[in-house]
């Protein structure tokens, strides 16, 4: 038997899903190394005639897009690894957890509501009914939220609370406590009482509206909780970016760019300071990279540890030419999939509902938005079965309700295209 006609086993869904990091890491790198090496002939043409090559400009760009497709092609590794199988294994649930998650599956499959019913009364869960909805098994609730940090960018840097009233209110002080030196057996004097204030952030209704079919509904295969958390997380994610990014506050969370803005300088609590590049919708023609760098250092110490750079892919790729004084660049690929790329060594997200570069447009944001950026869940998602609608299919409306707002406007700072 000659080699060729050995069979050659499959590789195992691990083995393979290494294989494709391996592979796409490869890619990847050797991508970058290209573009770097483009765009260092693409400035020897602009030193040594005074204007770039139509054909480098060109290769460049083309680089550049190869590379976008390797980042989503890495992010989609990563959520794939993290997704777990269609297949009906349960996982270890309390006895209340399981009957419920059966009476659950039930309702969906056949419109069976009695059991749901009978738990969701017992459990005096309000607004729970054949009209308004049920209430969603609590580990299909983690999954989506599992899934939905996975996806929206903003949610997965920001700061979160889980509350069980419609709205969330947090006591601030703008000035801080009253505070001095003091000798150890010297007399206290009794400091002023700090004025607080109250910031509100009121949750709101988000829907999806998945559909299946009966065929799929009888498939005893199909996890019916995965396939939900599978067909709404996406939905409820790309919603979620939009509001948390430019959302006006009206039947939608506060997005941070919907607050007032104020330049760096004159920056005041209840509006976010930017910092100007000086040139109307572009970087500076000369060392755009300082502007970058002077505008890290505009943002506080202790909120720098924990920063990082939000802005749409588009804007990332003009920045990924910039260089330091070295000839280095600032920008580096990501390591792994689904890790980030980085800008001067802080993280860069990728929210493609920030502003392109244009004139007056801010289309970056730096900050620690683990301090700077608040989201609120409301515990308890429902679901309303509707065979009606859209025979043969079934539709399933699926609700939670979900704010946000700016909780710390010194922790987030942004970068206006304009010329103050």
């Amino acid at each position: 038997m000659t080699i060729a006609s050995v069979p050659v086993p499959a590789p195992a869904p691990e083995q393979k899903s290494v294989s494709d990091a391996a592979a796409s890491t490869g890619s990847f790198m050797g991508a970058f190394e290209s573009y770097k090496e483009t765009n260092d002939r693409r400035l020897a043409e602009i030193e040594k005639r005074g204007a770039e090559d139509p054909l480098t400009t060109d290769k460049l760009a083309r680089i550049d897009r190869v590379l976008d497709d390797l980042t989503r092609k890495y992010d989609g590794i990563a959520l794939r690894e993290a997704r777990p199988g269609l297949g009906v294994e349960r996982p270890n649930l309390s006895p209340r957890g399981a009957e419920h998650k059966q009476a659950f599956e039930a309702y969906v499959r056949s419109g069976a509501e009695q059991d749901l019913r009978r738990l969701e009364e017992k459990a005096l869960s309000v607004g729970s009914n054949p009209d308004g909805g049920y209430l969603v098994p609590p580990e299909l609730e983690r999954e989506v939220m599992r899934r939905m940090t996975q996806i929206s960018p903003i949610r997965a840097i920001a700061g979160n609370r889980q509350i069980s009233a419609m709205t969330y209110n947090k006591p601030f002080s703008a000035t801080g406590p009253a505070v001095g030196w003091v000798a150890e057996t010297g007399a206290r004097t009794e400091t002023a009482s700090p004025p607080l204030s109250l910031m509100s952030f009121p949750t709101m209704e988000l829907y999806a509206m998945p559909s299946a079919s009966g065929a799929l509904l009888d498939d005893a295969a199909i996890d019916i909780g995965t396939w939900l958390a599978e067909e709404i997380d996406t939905a409820f994610a790309e919603q979620e970016g939009a509001a948390f990014v430019t959302g006006d506050g009206v039947n939608k969370p506060k997005g941070f760019l919907a607050y007032d803005q104020v330049a760096a300088a004159s920056w005041s609590w209840g509006n976010l300071g930017y910092v100007a590049t000086g040139a109307a919708g572009a970087f500076p023609s000369s060392n755009p990279s300082d502007k970058l760098i002077d505008f890290v250092y505009t943002l506080k110490a202790g909120y720098r540890q924990n920063a990082s750079w939000v802005m749409s892919r588009k804007t990332q790729s003009e920045i990924r030419k910039f260089k330091d004084t070295t000839g280095a660049y600032l920008w580096s690929p990501p390591a792994t999939p689904g890790a980030p790329a980085t800008l001067m060594n802080f993280p860069v997200v990728e929210a493609e509902d920030m502003p392109a570069i244009a004139a007056d447009s801010y289309a970056i944001a730096f900050g620690d938005f683990r301090r700077g950026y608040l989201v609120v869940d409301r515990i308890g998602m429902r679901m309303l079965r509707d065979p009606y609608s859209a025979k043969p299919y079934t539709l399933f409306y699926t609700t939670k309700r979900v704010g946000g707002g700016v909780q710390d406007f010194d922790a987030i700072k942004l970068m206006k295209f304009g010329t103050s």
